[in-house]
């Protein structure tokens, strides 16, 4: 398995930088840059760009509604152009909180609306002019206007990755897609996800092989018990509100994942009772079986165990988020899972 990890830049931006400095020199291949509802992630990667020489570099991710598809595909062919070839475009639909409570935008139509931006990147990094007419885009709109290539060169080996959920949006990944960035990943449900990505491959007469499967979870390691219980507790609330608070009260594309996986039994009580202001009640619901099922927390055999598991699923790329209250504990669970790793194959 390739090695990978995802920042965010909102707080603490120097040592943020400096991590994935270190993680570099550790041996990390790959580093994702999100944005969220923070900082944006084509200025972090411009920056990584400058401060790193063998590490891939990919927005995970830049989300629809935020930017025109051209505008996307102008950041993504000048941080490719700045990094040497190293970067890797992730992109996400986010979720209507997002999109329309903080950007101002619609976010209806998402299905749509990841193809067409998809069908037009592809279009502008082969360097043709850009002679689009769907129902999301039309380019260039009716009047005087002419069909426009950019200025900067062709380069239509930009990987374009997916960060997808629900069942038609991972068809969409595996039909049009390089990667597909996963989340809410429980190994023993993965078929889920992989049922729904493999009629997508089918569609486009590919197979798995074709798709880079990208997963992530906290990596945390102990040597006592006591402690190790104690972090997945802290780990409940969490994963409370990944199942009840990411999103609205009627759409949680996170909730309705880890339904799918198996915990439908108590997936809509999370939500209800996250959504109902009982936070404390959300994180009650969730148990230490569903903090170890989502994460690789654990003594070093158990981790080393779950990895197998996660390579057996058919995972290619595992993000590492490493625990640790400093940046050389960080550091330091970071060089120890990619021995980890490497060990496993």
């Amino acid at each position: 398995m390739r090695t990978a990890t995802t920042i965010e830049v909102s707080d603490n931006a120097r040592q943020t930088m400096d991590f994935v400095v270190e993680a570099e020199n550790l041996g990390l291949d790959l580093c994702w840059v999100a944005e969220e509802w923070g900082s944006d992630a084509p200025s972090v990667l411009g920056y990584l760009a400058a401060r790193t020489d063998r590490i891939l570099l990919g927005s995970g991710i830049i989300q629809l509604g935020t930017r025109t598809p051209v505008a996307i595909g102008q950041a993504a062919l000048t941080l490719a152009d700045l990094s040497g070839g190293r970067f890797l475009l992730g992109l996400g639909a986010s979720g209507p909180q997002v999109i329309e409570g903080l950007h101002g935008v619609r976010f209806a139509h998402p299905l749509g609306r990841m193809r067409e931006t998809v069908q037009i990147l592809r279009q502008v990094f082969a360097g043709e002019k850009v002679a689009f007419s769907g129902k999301e885009f039309q380019i260039p709109l009716p009047g005087e206007a002419r069909p426009m290539r950019l200025s900067k060169a062709a380069n239509p080996d930009i990987p374009i990755y997916l960060a997808t959920l629900s069942p038609r949006m991972l068809e969409l990944t595996g039909e049009i897609a390089d990667g597909w960035i996963g989340t809410s990943f429980v190994p023993e449900g993965a078929h889920a996800y992989f049922d729904h990505l493999d009629t997508g491959l089918a569609a486009s007469g590919r197979t798995r092989a074709d798709l880079d499967i990208c997963q992530g979870a906290e990596i945390a390691l102990f040597d006592d018990e006591d402690r190790m219980r104690e972090h997945i507790r802290g780990r409940r609330a969490e994963l409370a509100f990944s199942i009840g608070g990411m999103g609205s009260a009627g759409t949680n594309f996170y909730n309705a994942a880890y339904g799918r996986q198996g915990w439908s039994e108590v997936t809509g009580e999370i939500r209800d009772r996250w959504q109902a202001g009982d936070r404390d009640g959300a994180a009650a619901l969730v148990s230490d079986e569903m903090v170890l099922a989502t994460t690789l927390i654990g003594t070093e055999q158990m981790v080393r165990a779950r990895l197998r598991v996660w390579a057996e699923a058919g995972v290619d790329t595992v993000r590492l988020y490493p625990a640790g209250e400093t940046l050389d504990d960080k550091l330091t669970t970071l060089g120890r899972a990619l021995e980890l790793v490497t060990e496993v194959g």
